[in-house]
């Protein structure tokens, strides 16, 4: 199990710089940007899907989906970085990064609780 949890960490954290790499880069119109984006975005959903809840209650389950949520937006604006060609993707990528960021401060405030 600790071997698990630290092969997820270890996936969130490649996804999260390959994020954050493919999201700066983009701006000068490399070509490869959105690959990266994507991948990364892709593994940073894998990781947060595939990792179990420490405690189970309501509100941690709805933290949990919050989460899973701004995973499955990082990677829709991902595929929007395909599909538009301009800069709507922006917009699924900063609902993606409130969710995220909102989780990563109430989900140890809860499990604190707990």
């Amino acid at each position: 199990m600790e071997k698990r949890n630290r092969l997820l960490s270890a996936l969130f954290v490649a996804g999260a710089l390959m994020v954050l790499a493919g999201s700066a880069v983009h701006i000068t119109g490399w070509v490869l940007a959105p690959y990266i984006y994507t991948a990364g975005a892709v593994l940073v959903a894998v990781a947060q899907i595939l990792t179990p809840p420490r405690k189970k209650n309501f509100v941690l389950n709805r933290l949990r989906a919050q989460q899973v949520l701004g995973a499955l937006l990082l990677v829709a604006a991902g595929v929007l970085m395909f599909a538009l060609h301009r800069h709507e993707w922006v917009v699924c990528l900063a609902a993606g990064a409130v969710f995220e960021l909102y989780t990563a401060f109430r989900i140890p405030q809860e499990e604190e609780k707990a």
